[in-house]
């Protein structure tokens, strides 16, 4: 039975969920998780360790808890990547948090720790979270739409967004953020079924399905940029005022974006 994501921030939780066909579709998509054979235990150095053996409810939407989710991630083998990576990166942070960030893939600290952004862009991250934001990195919730590393740290495959997606699709509505900040191009155009560059995302609010969507530079990025760590404290100035309902991030958000409100007036 397929649950309801969050309602907007100042609404409260409430009403039932009106999925648009687009989404359902994704949620009802099979997991396709084929069983994986028995082996000894991996040597920890090896280049890359089998996945645990899965577990494949009929569907994500049956999919009840994020633990859950996490176990079937964990034993997915829907495309290559499973047979390079280390392990699968979930998540990290507060599954009750307000506010989630997402990334776009796993680097080769993330692969090896088995959580998002620990490397030089994550250490950025926790910076902008502690620093910048006056918040624990504890009290916001750190995902990617890959859960698995990309050989080399290149891209993300169109093909890899596409399989991995519904288990992101499933990790929000499970978790019902109030604001959700998309963290470069990956993330924000598959949560907005675009394809510009962040730099024409950025700057305005939009909607993930009736969440408010914040788009900004990721962290790497960053790294590269540094001239644009301004840009992206102004992005996150406008997630730190619609956290505390000092911005109406609906007022002015692109009425383009994908999926209408999950909870129709």
């Amino acid at each position: 039975m397929t649950r309801e994501l969050v309602a907007r921030a100042a609404h409260p939780k409430r009403g039932t969920l009106a999925l648009s066909p687009e989404l359902a579709a994704i949620l009802t998509a099979e997991a396709e998780i084929a069983p994986l054979p028995q082996s000894a235990a991996p040597d920890p150095f090896d280049a890359a360790s089998p996945a645990p053996a899965a577990v494949a409810p009929s569907n994500l939407a049956d999919i009840t808890s994020l633990d859950e989710l996490r176990a079937v991630v964990a034993g997915c083998r829907k495309c290559t990547l499973c047979e390079t990576r280390r392990q699968t990166v979930f998540s990290d942070g507060n599954a009750t948090a307000r506010l989630v960030f997402v990334g776009e893939a796993p680097g080769a600290d993330e692969d090896w720790q088995g959580v998002p952004f620990v490397g030089k862009a994550g250490q950025l991250l926790t910076d902008i979270i502690v620093k910048g934001m006056k918040m624990r990195r504890e009290d916001v919730y750190i995902c990617n739409v890959l859960k698995c590393r990309p050989p080399n740290n290149r891209d993300p495959l169109p093909s890899e967004k596409e399989q991995c997606e519904p288990y992101l699709v499933r990790q929000l509505e499970l978790l019902k953020p109030t604001v959700i900040c998309a963290l470069g191009k990956h993330a924000a155009n598959t949560l907005l079924r675009k394809d510009e560059a962040t730099g024409r995302l950025r700057g305005k609010w939009h909607q993930y399905h009736g969440i408010p969507l914040r788009v900004t530079y990721h962290p790497a990025y960053l790294l590269r940029n540094p001239a644009d760590k301004k840009l992206v404290w102004e992005d996150i100035q406008h997630v730190l005022r619609a956290l505390r309902g000092e911005e109406d991030p609906f007022a002015d958000a692109d009425v383009s974006d994908r999926g209408a409100p999950l909870f129709p007036e």
